[in-house]
């Protein structure tokens, strides 16, 4: 009916999840154009399904409507998959912390002699308590000699009280976790196939040369943003659709709140993961970056600019083709060297000390 009426563009709404069985339909045969309902707010108490659609057909029709951001099939399949994957993921991390309760429960605080609950001690010492193993030096014996507590706070520590109630839900707890984990590596399966049959696996090992992104974060990487960059305009448009950029909230010349704007949440969260992880590596920009910002910014603010810095390379290697370039942890040192130096001879001078200049090849 719509190829009848000669139509070659279809603007529509988007509500949830309920645009997603038409644009499917539809994609094949029209240029749709999917709109943020926020950018086309009509006015208030005059609002029927019969008149927004209307509304939206004169906006499109004037050539005033902005599309969203909708990547092909095959990206995203790939986001239904990555973003399902950090599903299982916060899930299993939800089951740990149920294990750490029940111990607790039973008064046995193991957390507190032990690094790491999901640790290689942790796990034979619980696996050793369902298999019936009650003598606390029997378990003792599996402190490890790089384990910071002593053998006595160990073995205080798993002094309590486990029933069969406390083991029965340990057991069950363990089997839903190991079921999780059986599907992450079916999930991690699949997600493999999907990049290699569509030939942008290449895409994620040069974003893998990042620091701070690993093989899991660069398939989410490109599982929200694609691996065609020509559909942002620039890196500053990307940032700013993602959410990792400085809003602009301004009136009568006063400038309030510039918090960043609302973006891609799943994407927000896992470069502020890569962010983390970045700011743990040594002799690079983006640790020296971080640490930088840190004192003037706070931590939250700083893995924010980091995170935002990961996109912006992340935009160049996905256009360009080409692997990260590493500037190294000298590099914020070395600009504007001599002004530092006038700087810094300027308070010693007004301490009252003379300083001789010397420059070293």
């Amino acid at each position: 009916m719509l190829k009848s009426k000669q139509i070659t563009h279809i603007a529509m709404e988007s509500t949830g999840v309920y645009w997603k069985p038409l644009y499917n339909i539809l994609e094949s045969d029209f240029e749709i154009i999917l709109v943020n309902a926020r950018h086309i707010k009509n006015v208030p108490g005059r609002k029927t399904d019969k008149k927004d659609s209307k509304w939206i057909a004169k906006l499109l029709l004037s050539g005033l409507l902005r599309g969203s951001f909708i990547p092909p099939r095959h990206i995203r399949d790939l986001r239904d998959l990555t973003r399902y994957r950090k599903k299982i993921t916060g899930q299993i991390a939800s089951e740990k912390n149920r294990i750490q309760k029940i111990l607790e429960d039973a008064n046995i605080k193991l957390s507190s002699v032990v690094s790491d609950m999901s640790g290689a001690t942790a796990t034979k010492i619980i696996k050793a308590m369902l298999d019936g193993v009650e003598d606390i030096k029997e378990l003792v014996k599996y402190r490890h000699g790089k384990m910071q507590a002593t053998e006595e706070e160990l073995a205080a520590s798993l002094k309590g009280n486990l029933t069969e109630h406390h083991k029965f839900m340990l057991s069950t707890i363990k089997k839903s976790m190991e079921e999780k984990e059986r599907l992450l590596e079916i999930l991690d399966e699949r997600i493999d196939k999907l990049l290699e049959s569509q030939k942008i696996d290449v895409n994620r090992e040069l974003l893998q040369t990042i620091p701070g992104v690993g093989e899991i974060a660069a398939a989410g990487i490109i599982a929200e943003i694609g691996t065609n960059m020509e559909q942002f305009p620039n890196e500053q448009q990307l940032a700013s659709w993602a959410g990792m950029s400085p809003g602009n909230n301004e009136s009568a010349g006063k400038k309030k709140s510039s918090r960043t704007t609302h973006g891609d949440k799943y994407l927000k969260t896992l470069l502020v993961e890569c962010a983390w992880a970045a700011t743990r590596t040594k002799g690079t920009y983006l640790r020296s970056k971080y640490d930088s910002l840190v004192v003037r910014r706070g931590k939250k603010r700083a893995l924010v600019a980091i995170g935002h810095k990961i996109l912006i390379s992340a935009y160049f290697i996905l256009k360009d083709r080409e692997p990260y370039k590493e500037l190294g942890a000298e590099y914020l040192l070395s600009r504007n060297k001599d002004k530092k130096v006038s700087r810094y001879l300027k308070q010693l001078k007004e301490m009252g000390v003379e300083v001789e200049i010397k420059k070293v090849a």
